[in-house]
């Protein structure tokens, strides 16, 4: 029988296959065997080297939080259009309006600077682990024992960057048990090369976002410069395109059924390890909380951008984020709930316990440590919900967050009048640039304002609130509009002709600004939740920390069967699969890939969200489509894989065997946005833009192709 049981654990928990993992490119040499089996033909040196050049010099983390691929040996990257949303939102007017009628520079001389927009390479990576530990102590506490790690890691990160012009961080993994420091070459002079119209590169808008199948040709084309050494520059006429140290071939071959698939990028955060009390917190608490909260702002930021074209411009960046998380959230609980993921949580858990059996000190400890991690859970969810209702509800106005920012000015401007050292210019720099709001509608927050603090005082106690949020109200006899009205009229800070005048004399009328309506409530709001709710949300997750790091060293002390790869955090990884469709819903099956004709079909319902510009109808009806035909003579769009992906992977270069380019990574299905938290093999897929569609569109439609002959086109 304790055989049995053991044979369960251990088939549970068996090898992860080929579709499933995010693997540290260091470490890929373990994975090589595998993945050949599956059809890579290259060898793991070729993906990543330290001494001589390899594929990770072709990834890069582009801008905050999403991958980009070079190209060409002339400092092309490629990513997705929404990676590059905001920097060409950020170059756009109602005059030149590149998201909505799409930008192609004819000649580099027409290239476009993006200023803060950053692109990033891995250098090397290195393990840490054992550096870091040894600053510990048994006898340190736990709080000593992070102030330790905090330390050494600075001085791991600051040794790194000593005599060099590189960066350096240093990340933990496995919950804590083992630490790699990550150096990067950041380049500062980035300009856009060209993008598709925004309903070409978001066609379906968020009727299609996080759906498949896919239409949009969702990418946009920047250029990194640099000095003449090949160096990072800041933005200069003289600078010259970047010479990568590797760029990617680009296959015009195609896919099949059952073809490998390999996404190299910097995924975000999964909790893959997560245990049973987490998820069924996830599921039935978080996600739905933050979608209905999402919803509604959505609804009436929607509403105004509609309306008028200045607020859209306003707006549509912020509206891509929100709608993004909350259609992502929405996705996770229908696939966790479909894969009866807490049941499938808690089989582990008591499968674990029992596979320790021949280890009662162990088995007692592990299995207290689970029963520690639900009560644990218990007792958070209250606080989780109440930090949600303020991040979610109250934050989603920016009036609470953007005067809520000024506390550290008057707190350091305090300082100052009393002749004490202080960080006021510093503090008043950092902050000017939010007031007069560039991207802000008095009456759109206003709008926000009424509609979270409306929900908020349903959901929220009269005892948990702030309490002069609790008393403007019973001054407004619980009238939130009432309340909207007259602090949006009363305040300098929501209103951009008032902030004008008080940037002006700012210091020499501080008193009477930090009197200001809106600025009183926005910073009671921040103090409450910051000394009564924010320690107690820490308190908790650091101790449910500590458990997760020991239940993560048991998992992979006990199952010798299983490799287990880390949790996405941001860093570079590997992920491989291979090309298949899927089945959803009962009676829908899902094919691999989609084509053009699928668009112009989407178009002709008349939808808002399948617009599309009449130049592509047009090119559609001459069926022109050249080399970047299938052999039926049609032009893909794009095509679905088992790759373990998730966000941070959107403009990951997707390749085949033989490390050519084939599409890039920019989003998955719906249902499989669980795979955060649980990958699913049946149905957890990530969605690829056919690279056949991308230079379809820059050679055909944009009439760009001089670009195509820098790169390394392979028929």
């Amino acid at each position: 029988m304790k055989k049995t049981l053991i044979t369960l654990f251990v088939l549970a928990f068996a090898f992860s296959k080929a579709d499933e993992g995010m693997w540290m490119p260091q470490l890929i040499k373990a994975m090589q065997g595998d993945m050949k089996k599956n059809g890579f033909k290259l060898t793991a040196d070729q993906i990543y080297s330290i001494n001589k050049s390899s594929m990770k010099d072709a990834v890069a983390i582009f801008g905050g939080g999403c991958t980009a691929e070079a190209i060409s040996a002339e400092g092309l990257i490629l990513t997705n259009h929404h990676c590059g949303f905001s920097s060409i939102a950020a170059l756009s007017s109602v005059g030149k309006d590149y998201l909505k009628d799409g930008f192609f520079a004819m000649k580099r001389e027409e290239e476009i600077p993006c200023k803060g927009l950053t692109v990033a390479f891995i250098k090397r990576i290195e393990d840490v682990t054992t550096r870091v530990f040894s600053s510990l102590k048994e006898s340190y506490s736990d709080t000593q024992k992070d102030s330790a790690i905090t330390a050494v890691v600075k001085t791991i990160e600051r040794e790194a960057m000593q005599g060099n012009h590189y960066q350096a961080f240093v990340r933990p993994f496995y919950y804590g048990n083992e630490y790699y420091l990550f150096v990067s070459e950041v380049f500062t002079d980035v300009r856009l090369v060209g993008a598709p119209p925004e309903n070409i590169g978001k066609f379906g808008g968020e009727t299609d976002n996080w759906v498949w199948p896919r239409h949009n040709a969702d990418f946009s084309v920047f250029r990194i410069y640099a000095g003449a050494d090949n160096k990072p520059a800041d933005y200069s006429d003289k600078n010259i395109p970047y010479r990568p140290f590797w760029h990617f071939p680009i296959s015009l071959k195609g896919t099949q059924p059952g073809d490998f698939t390999m996404v190299y990028g910097f995924p975000g955060r999964t909790q893959e390890y997560l245990t049973s009390f987490a998820v069924d917190l996830l599921m039935n608490q978080q996600d739905p909380i933050r979608v209905s909260l999402r919803e509604k702002r959505l609804s009436v930021m929607e509403e105004d951008m509609k309306a008028n074209d200045t607020v859209r411009l306003q707006y549509v960046s912020r509206y891509a984020n929100v709608a993004n998380a909350y259609k992502k959230w929405k996705g996770e609980m229908i696939g966790l709930n479909k894969s009866n993921a807490v049941a499938k949580k808690q089989k582990l858990e008591s499968e674990f316990i029992i596979a320790l059996k021949d280890n009662p000190t162990k088995m007692a400890r592990y299995n207290e440590v689970l029963l520690q991690m639900q009560k644990l859970y218990a007792d958070y969810a209250p606080l989780s919900r109440q930090y949600d209702y303020f991040t979610e509800c109250l934050l989603g106005v920016d009036g609470i967050r953007m005067a809520g920012g000024y506390m550290n000015v008057f707190s350091e401007l305090r300082k100052k009048q009393a002749g004490q050292e202080n960080k006021f210019a510093e503090a008043y720099k950092n902050a000017t640039p939010a007031i007069p709001f560039k991207n802000y509608n008095k009456r759109t927050d206003q709008r926000l304002f009424e509609s979270m603090l409306g929900i908020y005082v349903k959901e929220i106690s009269r005892e948990q609130m702030p309490y002069l949020l609790d008393s403007m109200l019973t001054a407004h006899n619980g009238n939130v509009s009432s309340l909207a009205n007259w602090l949006y009229e009363n305040s300098s800070f929501v209103d951009n002709q008032k902030a004008k005048l008080m940037q002006s004399g700012f210091e020499q009328n501080a008193k009477l600004y930090e009197r200001d309506p809106f600025y009183r409530l926005a910073s009671a709001i921040y103090q409450h939740y910051q000394k009564g709710v924010v320690p107690q949300v820490n308190y908790f997750e650091r101790q449910i920390s500590a458990l997760q790091k020991e239940f993560m060293q048991g998992l992979r002390e006990t199952v010798k069967t299983r490799k287990f790869y880390p949790d996405a955090n941001g860093t570079l990884r590997v992920a491989y699969g291979k090309v298949e469709g899927y089945k959803g819903k009962d009676g829908v099956e899902f094919g691999y890939y989609t084509t053009l004709d699928g668009l112009v079909e989407k178009n002709s319902t008349g939808e808002e969200d399948f617009e599309v510009q009449k130049r592509l109808l047009e090119l559609h009806a001459q069926k022109d489509y050249g080399v970047y035909a299938d052999k039926n003579g049609q032009l893909r769009t794009a095509f679905i894989a088992s790759n373990h992906t998730t966000g941070g992977n959107s403009g990951s270069p997707v390749l085949n065997g033989n490390g050519e380019l084939i599409g890039t990574n920019f989003d998955r299905n719906w249902e499989g946005t669980m795979s955060d938290v649980m990958y699913n093999v049946s149905f957890c897929r990530n969605i690829v833009l056919d690279i056949r569609f991308t230079l379809w569109i820059i050679d055909k439609y944009a009439g760009a192709g001089y670009l195509l002959k820098e790169m390394t086109i392979r028929k």
